[in-house]
């Protein structure tokens, strides 16, 4: 029971924290979709309760039936004046304030993901809340505003109808109150079947999600038509269909019975026969009351029973199925950072030496060094090359660096100065990175290089010349690249890609450049070009790079050869080569290689 209660109390709570989210954002929003609506729907409720009973006694009197033609009108003109003001604001105002409405869950989405540690993409908890923030958070604002606008247009509805039905005979609430009585405990067991089946659906949902993107994401489409693999998805996809009808079905079976219940008995009992004995009996055999008055307490009991059934279903089922995507978005804005930002706010202006002393490190949530006692000095101006297996923790290191993760023992210092103690976004301006999963941007090619929407274009094209990009594109440096904004957007292979994230490190006026597996995707031409590029580019910066190609690391000063999260071996490639180890056998078993 007191899992229940928690329960209810937390949906509320995610109900009010989001509408109060809206409110602060765009309370235009809020307060005109609450009044507008109420404009709107309140002189259809009273038509059939206030004016069908005007009518009706002045039909009944048989006199002054101009009465009925002034009510028309006065009616039809309060009509006309309530549905010009909702379609200003449902036309013209509502779609303004939606957009900044999304415009401000995604700007607050977008820089509480920013401030996050680098490391959260790793829990996987943090990955799914933050997907489902993105994809959900725009339908449940919108959901909570709807149903907050439909339980105030119900209440006031049944605020004034209520004192009709009281002016004319109040023991017709007593009909309704225990019709209402009845629906209320229904509509709470159909909520809680529904948030139910809600759960229950999740994961299929998500396997529909995934389905969907095997199939229109691009980097799925080779594999779909070559391998056959489309065909197993597709059985899968057919079988999670089925899964979804068999996992629903107990709950339908069991809703439509609740339903009925709800509504049907109690209104056909209580409203439909009740009422109409009751007021009929009055209008015709006792005549305490005219037709009108028979009408208006008959129409509007049956209003009342509509709204409290509207409010105590559907209501108590959104505001729960609503509570589980607001709790992840909550749980996910709540989520603390756990690298500290120092006050350090230095960028240095040329290279300065980087210390390793004594570091270690695991990854959170695991027990594993991945890096054990790394001692090591960067000097400045120095080509520095990490080799070694796959999992050696080569890019482990580069990222300790760049203090996407902090160290778990020891400390790395930039110029005798602990990283720890800088600001994070100031500390970065010191570094130009080229990743192995780099990325290119619906932008254009200036845009990509520069990071900026105001590109130096004389810098833009010695970067591109120093990464070996010679591509003539139809607008130069202003060509759109992907065609996720533009359909004549410029497609690029891999290793043009990869040239053109190298040129982002060219570009960037900072000290030191980091690339992993900078060669990875080009030709030996064009390996040989960006070897020489990095030498040029070690006069300004001191370039640390990873690779798996031993040819490049030819040109490099210092080589460090790390095996199971340890150096093994340290030198320039002429030192390592006699003292024929590990390096030394890497690097003639890939020589054998190019001689056959």
């Amino acid at each position: 029971m007191k899992n229940k209660k928690k329960e209810k109390v937390s949906s509320l709570k995610n109900y009010v924290y989001m509408l109060k989210f809206i409110s602060k954002h765009t309370p235009l929003l809020v307060v005109g979709y609450l009044l507008i609506d109420v404009l709107g729907n309140l002189p259809w409720t009273l038509s059939n309760v206030v004016l069908l009973k005007y009518i009706l006694d002045v039909v009944a009197d048989g006199t002054g039936y101009e009465r009925i033609l002034f009510a028309l009108i006065f009616f039809v003109a309060f009509v006309i004046i309530t549905n010009l003001l909702t379609t200003v604001f449902y036309e013209i105002t509502m779609p303004k304030q939606k957009e900044k409405l999304y415009y401000a869950i995604y700007r607050t989405i977008y820089e509480k993901a920013a401030k996050m540690d680098y490391e959260a993409y790793d829990n996987p908890e943090y990955y799914n809340d933050l997907v489902l923030a993105m994809n959900s958070m725009n339908e449940r604002a919108y959901s909570v505003l709807s149903n907050t606008q439909s339980i105030f247009t119900e209440f006031i509805g049944i605020v004034t109808i209520g004192a009709v039905i009281i002016s004319i005979d109040p023991v017709c609430l007593l009909f309704v109150a225990v019709c209402v009585a009845f629906m209320i405990p229904v509509g709470r067991v159909i909520a809680k079947i529904n948030v139910k089946r809600t759960e229950a659906m999740i994961p299929l949902d998500r396997k529909n999600l995934y389905f969907s993107r095997v199939f229109y994401l691009q980097d799925y489409a080779k594999e779909l038509r070559l391998s056959g693999a489309g065909e197993m998805i597709e059985r899968r996809y057919n079988k999670n269909i089925f899964d979804r009808i068999d996992t629903i079905m107990p709950f339908l079976s069991k809703q439509w019975k609740l339903y009925f219940c709800q509504e049907a008995l109690p209104m056909t009992l209580l409203i439909y026969l009740g009422i109409t004995l009751l007021m009929g009996y009055k209008a015709i055999v006792t005549k305490e009351i005219g037709l009108g008055d028979f009408a208006a307490t008959f129409n509007g009991a049956t209003s009342i029973s509509n709204s409290v059934f509207a409010i105590t279903s559907q209501f108590a089922i959104h505001i729960r199925e609503n509570g589980l995507y607001i709790e992840k978005f909550r749980k996910f804005m709540n989520a603390k950072e756990k690298m500290i930002s120092g006050s350090n706010t230095t960028v240095f202006e040329k290279p300065v030496t980087i210390k390793f002393q004594n570091v270690s490190f695991k990854y959170p949530g695991t027990e594993k060094y991945v890096l054990k006692n790394i001692n090591l000095e960067l000097t400045p101006y120095k080509k520095i090359a990490l080799v070694g297996y796959n999992g050696a923790g080569k890019t482990t290191l580069t990222n300790l660096i760049l203090r996407l993760y902090d160290v778990t023992e020891g400390a790395i210092t930039i110029n005798g100065v602990d990283i720890r103690e800088w600001d994070i976004k100031e500390y970065h301006k010191n570094f130009a990175a080229v990743f192995q999963d780099f990325s290119l941007f619906g932008a254009t090619l200036g845009e990509n290089i520069s990071m900026d929407d105001k590109p130096d274009e004389k810098r833009t094209e010695e970067a591109l010349e120093k990464a070996s990009f010679y591509r003539e594109l139809p607008n130069g440096t202003d060509s759109i690249l992907l065609r996720e904004f533009d359909d004549d957007g410029v497609s690029l292979s891999g290793g043009e890609a990869q040239k053109i994230a190298i040129a982002r490190a060219f570009y960037k006026d900072c000290p030191f450049a980091i690339l992993d597996e900078p060669s990875a995707n080009l030709d030996p031409v064009a390996e040989y070009s960006l070897n020489q590029s990095m030498a040029k580019a070690a006069d300004r910066k001191t370039v640390i790079f990873i690779s798996h190609r031993l040819s490049t690391t030819v040109m490099a000063d210092e080589i460090y050869m790390l095996e199971k999260g340890e150096i093994i071996e340290h030198g320039s490639h002429d030192e390592l080569m006699s003292l024929d180890g590990k390096y030394a056998y890497m690097f003639r078993l890939q020589a054998e290689k190019y001689k056959k």
